[in-house]
């Protein structure tokens, strides 16, 4: 009998914890086929997500008490460390992703399809400016990088233990598991579903959380970010030779002018912001490759109970 895991986040969901399982348990009690286990990632939570954990009786139950916040990234990783099974979906306990796709992908899987991936019809529960930020940062790392991530596909997939195996063995520190899951390739394909409102309390995820977890995709998979300034340099660096030249030219035709102060402090202020910039974004690569040599764990666990016969 195969074993399917389904690694299950948690931060701060102590309200939705019961609701999850009342969801999910019938329909995974559906499969006679299969085994389950159930990998609940307790990711830092200062509310009950913990005590209402500990209180689902069920022996396929199995918790990863994290010492802190580590972040999802990290709570996947964790989550995908400890799971067994022979296959492995990752799912979110707010309910929008719902858990009767799982017969679905698993048909696709008995198919030989290693990754099975959930793709959203729409993003219409998505606010304006969310649904237009992610569209573009589809477009931009899907433009620098050397592979693509499949537009609105999000961490909900099945993916074969070979795959998990190839991830487990991506020890980077600065990880972006979209970017993860898509670089390791494998043979996938898509099933399409609408993608629910939460049945409880609010995104985790704010604006600048999703800006850093932008950059991080970007930084992570293409270094054409540092290219383009080089091209940006020898650009000004061509422009101010020829403007440079044309002075020269001008001099020695028609005499000296009186000196443009104004034109030349915008220059100064442009060109200025400009090296600023390609400080930063040197800076970024920088940092990373930083948090890389320390070499510190993914995540600490603090405590797991498990509940595995």
């Amino acid at each position: 009998m195969k074993t399917i895991s389904l690694v299950i986040p948690f931060y701060n969901e102590g309200d939705v914890v019961f609701d999850f399982f009342a969801k999910l348990l019938p329909i995974v009690n559906e499969f006679k086929q299969y085994s389950f286990e159930f990998v609940c990632v307790d990711d830092g939570s200062s509310d009950d997500t913990f005590v209402n954990l500990s209180k689902v009786n069920d022996q396929r139950l199995k918790i990863i008490q994290l010492s802190r916040n580590f972040h999802k990234e990290a709570a996947l990783t964790a989550g995908i460390d400890f799971a067994l099974g022979d296959a492995i979906i990752p799912i979110d306990a707010d309910l929008q992703d719902p858990p009767e796709l799982i017969a679905a992908m698993l048909k696709k899987w008995e198919e030989g399809f290693e990754v099975v991936l959930a793709k959203r019809k729409s993003r219409l529960t998505d606010t304006w400016l969310k649904r237009n930020s992610a569209k573009w940062f589809y477009k931009m790392h899907n433009y620098l990088a050397d592979f693509a991530i499949p537009n609105d596909v999000g961490d909900f997939r099945l993916m074969d233990r070979v795959v998990v195996d190839a991830l487990k063995k991506l020890s980077e520190r600065q990880r972006f598991m979209k970017g993860l899951f898509a670089w390791v390739g494998f043979r996938n394909t898509v099933i399409e579903y609408d993608r629910l409102e939460r049945i409880s309390g609010k995104t985790k995820w704010k604006g600048w959380q999703l800006w850093n977890l932008a950059l991080d995709g970007i930084t992570s998979f293409s270094t054409l970010p540092l290219r383009i300034w080089s091209y940006l340099g020898v650009l000004f660096a061509l422009i101010a030779f020829i403007y440079g030249g044309w002075i020269m030219l001008r001099t020695l035709i028609w005499g000296v002018d009186l000196p443009g102060y104004a034109s030349l402090f915008t220059a100064i202020l442009f060109i200025g912001g400009i090296q600023m910039i390609g400080i930063g974004v040197i800076g970024e690569y920088l940092g990373r490759a930083y948090q890389e040599t320390k070499q510190r764990p993914i995540y600490v666990v603090r405590k797991i109970v498990n509940n595995l016969h």
